[in-house]
C-alpha cells in the first residue's frame, strides 16, 4: 500500500487515526503508529501540561516512528501547542477549524509535515495554495464536529480530487477494508479513521461510552448544534434538550448556555451517558454487538478485508 501518503508521512499503511477530543490520547496514537499507520494525539481536549505528557509518552512508545498532534486552530491554546511541537520535535501536525496559511510555513521551517482537514473543495484548494502536505476531506457521516456543507464522503472525495493535485485522504464513515478500497476508487490515496478506533482498548474514552457506541442502530446519531459547530450526537437526555431548544429556534448564546462547561468530557471521558455529550460517527452501527478490540486486531481485520475486497473485484 505504498503511495504518496506513506512516503510523505513515513508510514507503512496510508491509515491515519483521527485526533479526537477525549478519545485520542498517547496510547491510541502510539498503537496506531506501531501498527503501521499514523497515530494522532487529540490536543483539542488537553491542557498544555497534559498534552506535553502525552507527547513525551507517545514519542517514547513509538521509538522513532512517525506520529502527530491534532489541533483545531480555533482553540486558544494553538500557539502553545505549536511551541510544544517544536520543543519535542513532533514530526506531523494535523490542523482544522482555521486558515491553513496561519501555521503551515512556520511548521515547514521546522521540518514538520502538515495535514489539514476540510469539508469542501473550496477549502481544499486553499490548503494547496497554503502549501499543506496532505488534505483530509471529511464527509457528513463523520462523528464529532462536522462540516457545515453536509456533503457525504461519496460526493466529497471525487469533488476534492478534481480540485487539487496534492495527496488526498478520505474521512467520514470509513471503518472497514472495503471502505478503504472504495475511497481509493473515488480518488483518495489514504483514509482517516475515527469511530473504529474509538472502539478499541487503547482509546482513552470511558468503557461506558464505548459500550453505548457498540449498541447503536442505523439512524441513532444525528447532526445538531448547526448554529455553533455542527456535531453528530447519540440520543440521550442531553440530545433531547438540544433538539427541544433548536425546535424553539434557540440562539447560539442559548445553546452555549445549555451545553455549559465540560459536557463532552462528562459524556465521553467520564461516562455520564445520560447527560453528557456523546459524539460518534454513523458507521458505529456496523459494529453493533461486537466486542472492544485492540488496535492491532483492527488493523489485521481491515487489511484482510481490503485484500479480500480487491480480489473480489478482479474476479
Amino acid at each position: 500500500m505504498s503511495n504518496r501518503i506513506t512516503e510523505i508521512l513515513g508510514i507503512e499503511y496510508p491509515v491515519i487515526a483521527g485526533g479526537m477530543a477525549w478519545c485520542s490520547g498517547w496510547r491510541l496514537a502510539a498503537a496506531v503508529t506501531n501498527a503501521g499507520g499514523l497515530g494522532l494525539i487529540g490536543a483539542g481536549s488537553m491542557t498544555a501540561e497534559i498534552l506535553e505528557e502525552n507527547i513525551v509518552k507517545c514519542k517514547e512508545a513509538v521509538g522513532g516512528k512517525a506520529y502527530g498532534v491534532n489541533i483545531p486552530l480555533a482553540n486558544p491554546l494553538a500557539p502553545k501547542v505549536m511551541e510544544l511541537v517544536e520543543k519535542h520535535g513532533v514530526p506531523v501536525v494535523a490542523t482544522s477549524a482555521g486558515s491553513p496559511k496561519k501555521w503551515t510555513a512556520w511548521l515547514h521551517e521546522r521540518g514538520v509535515k502538515v495535514i489539514h482537514v476540510v469539508a469542501s473543495s473550496t477549502f481544499a484548494r486553499k490548503c494547496e495554495d497554503a502549501g499543506v502536505d496532505v488534505v483530509v476531506a471529511e464527509g457528513f457521516e463523520a462523528g464529532g464536529h462536522n462540516g457545515r456543507e453536509e456533503t457525504t464522503t461519496m460526493c466529497l472525495i471525487p469533488a476534492v480530487r478534481k480540485a487539487i493535485s496534492i495527496p488526498l485522504v478520505a474521512a467520514g464513515g470509513i471503518a472497514t477494508g472495503d471502505a478503504i478500497l472504495a475511497a481509493e476508487a473515488l480518488g483518495a490515496e489514504g483514509v482517516q479513521i475515527g469511530t473504529r478506533f474509538v472502539l478499541t482498548e487503547e482509546c482513552s474514552a470511558s468503557k461506558a461510552f464505548k459500550d453505548v457506541c457498540l449498541n447503536l442502530n442505523e439512524g441513532d446519531t444525528k447532526l445538531l448544534l448547526k448554529k455553533l459547530s455542527p456535531t453528530r450526537l447519540i440520543g440521550n437526555n442531553f440530545r433531547t434538550r438540544v433538539e427541544e431548544a433548536e425546535a424553539k429556534n434557540a440562539s447560539p448564546e442559548e445553546l452555549l448556555e445549555l451545553i455549559g462547561v465540560g459536557r463532552a468530557k462528562a459524556g465521553m471521558f467520564d461516562g455520564d451517558i445520560e447527560n453528557g455529550e456523546l459524539e460518534i460517527g454513523q458507521v458505529a452501527s456496523l459494529f453493533k454487538g461486537r466486542e472492544v478490540q485492540t488496535v492491532a486486531e483492527v488493523f489485521k481485520e481491515i487489511l484482510g478485508e481490503y485484500k479480500a475486497a480487491k480480489e473480489r473485484l478482479v474476479r
